[in-house]
């Protein structure tokens, strides 16, 4: 396609039938000037664009302030460097979708978003160029909103003194669509999550560049109930959970997902799939992963809402610098249900975890915990009604900082059973409170093996290596804990 030479401040728009030949390029009075609002007239080209069956609109380099817009069908954004869709910082700029209504909500939830789509197929953003969302400075004005009571937030967290995600736009929101290609882009500051997907399908994230640490709240990118999704190749630095995959409705889930090749900064956890697991996570492979300066946990499985989690294969992990390693958990927030978690693969994976936090430099941090404590281990972990079934952890090699102390806090052996099950808490890897092991706990499992593991400890640890409480089918083989130490305790019945 012939391109041509437009000024800076100006935007080529190319439109053309699908199966036919171009049609006739015209200039956009848009203003890159990063002041003047260009919404309007964005909206207007892509509904052109989708009208005469699809095409790209490309912007050259300039700022282009904008208030949220929405995709269509066939439209293709195109971002050149040096480009940059600048987000509005006036929350009246952002217009709401609702979304049905899911099994974790009380009530529909509207979202919004820079960025959004819903019912939309072959739809993408590409290019060299940024989308930013002005998050910190859009965040404040919905919150003084809320306090001067002329934009009042009824679902306002008033303990930790922020609005809503519901008031707070997302960089991305994409529901219900099919075909979505995101590739090449630097993605910044959103108010809220950075790119969020729900019931998406055949989605591919590439070359990406997430910077999202603007505010609270601020995952990388969140893949809810979508199936045939590859990330791969994607920086991500994130205030919150770094790469999310979320389940909220007990009739669908996430399947064939495939994350590869990305380094991950988070202030909680760098891979999770959950907490929101309602119809859960199968069929999942992450491999090729570098974590690092990570709060929470380098990989989070958990099944706490009932869900189903089946077939997941992890693979050559490399975190430094990162609060815990491996974090499996069934839990049951939803009452009755009991979820599943089976079949996990965990396999050449090293770690390194520190004794401070090791997120100090951000400025938004994830929130500590209340109690004194030792250095956790990794936590694989079910309920008495719902056991974790058939996980095999391979190659593994884990550094502890050491340092525990029975002044700090003292769970002792004898008392392994006082260690509290927590079926119906927020899943996290410091949620049972102060563990009896250094390197790994384990409890309420059915088929696990461990095979070629090296756990090292840079300084002393008084407790075993690891802890086994309802364990049976266990396979240990080629296991290496530093000398001198208590390598297995098993709980009696």
């Amino acid at each position: 396609m012939k391109r041509f030479g437009l000024l800076s401040v100006l935007v080529l728009l190319s439109c053309y039938a699908m199966g036919s030949k171009n049609m006739t390029s015209k200039e956009l009075a848009l203003r890159g000037d990063g002041i003047t609002l260009n919404t309007a007239v964005i909206q207007k080209a892509i509904d052109e664009i989708a009208r005469k069956g699809g095409g790209i609109l490309t912007f050259y380099p300039g700022c282009y302030l904008t208030g949220g817009i929405i995709m269509k069908s066939g439209v293709t954004l195109h971002l050149m460097e040096g480009a940059t869709l600048l987000g509005s910082k006036n929350p009246y700029d952002y217009q709401g979708i609702t979304r049905p209504k899911e099994d974790n909500a009380e009530r529909d939830l509207t979202s919004k978003g820079l960025i959004m789509a819903v019912n939309a197929e072959n739809i993408g953003l590409t290019g060299k160029g940024t989308i930013d969302g002005q998050g910190l400075a859009l965040s404040l004005f919905v919150d003084s909103l809320h306090h001067t009571g002329e934009w009042v937030d009824p679902y306002y967290n008033n303990r930790r003194l922020r609005p809503s995600g519901s008031m707070r736009p997302n960089l991305f929101f994409f529901c219900d669509c099919k075909q979505v290609t995101v590739e090449g882009l630097h993605l910044r500051n959103s108010a809220g999550w950075g790119l969020s997907f729900d019931r998406c399908e055949q989605m591919t994230l590439r070359n990406l560049d997430v910077y999202n640490r603007a505010y609270w709240n601020n995952d990388g990118i969140d893949i809810t109930d979508c199936q045939e999704v590859c990330i791969e190749h994607c920086m991500v630095d994130a205030a919150d959970d770094g790469i999310c995959l979320k389940s909220n409705t007990s009739t669908l889930c996430c399947r064939d997902v495939e994350i590869s090749n990305c380094q991950i900064k988070s202030s909680a956890s760098a891979i999770k799939m959950g907490t929101a697991s309602w119809g859960g996570f199968r069929k999942v492979s992450i491999h090729d992963i570098k974590v690092s300066d990570t709060f929470r946990s380098a990989i989070a499985i958990e099944s706490v809402d009932g869900g189903i989690i089946d077939s997941i294969q992890v693979e050559n992990i490399h975190a430094v610098n990162t609060g815990n390693a491996i974090f499996l958990r069934i839990g049951a927030r939803a009452g009755n249900r009991k979820g599943v978690l089976k079949n996990v693969v965990i396999r050449n994976l090293y770690a390194e975890i520190p004794f401070g936090r090791p997120d100090i430099d951000y400025d938004l941090r994830g929130p500590e915990v209340d109690f004194f404590h030792n250095p956790f281990p990794s936590s694989i972990c079910g309920i008495p009604e719902a056991c974790i079934q058939n996980v095999m952890l391979e190659n593994i090699e884990i550094v502890f900082p050491g340092r525990a102390t029975k002044g700090m806090a003292y769970m002792p052996l004898w008392r392994v059973k006082d260690v509290p099950e927590q079926i119906e808490k927020y899943p996290e890897f410091s949620m049972f409170g102060e563990l009896p092991a250094w390197g790994f706990y384990v409890r309420h499992v059915r088929g696990i093996t461990f095979r070629n593991i090296s756990l090292r400890l840079q300084d002393s640890d008084f407790r075993p290596a690891f802890v086994f409480d309802d364990v049976e089918q266990l396979t240990f083989d080629k296991i290496s804990v530093p000398p001198g130490t208590t390598k297995v305790f098993h709980a009696i019945k």
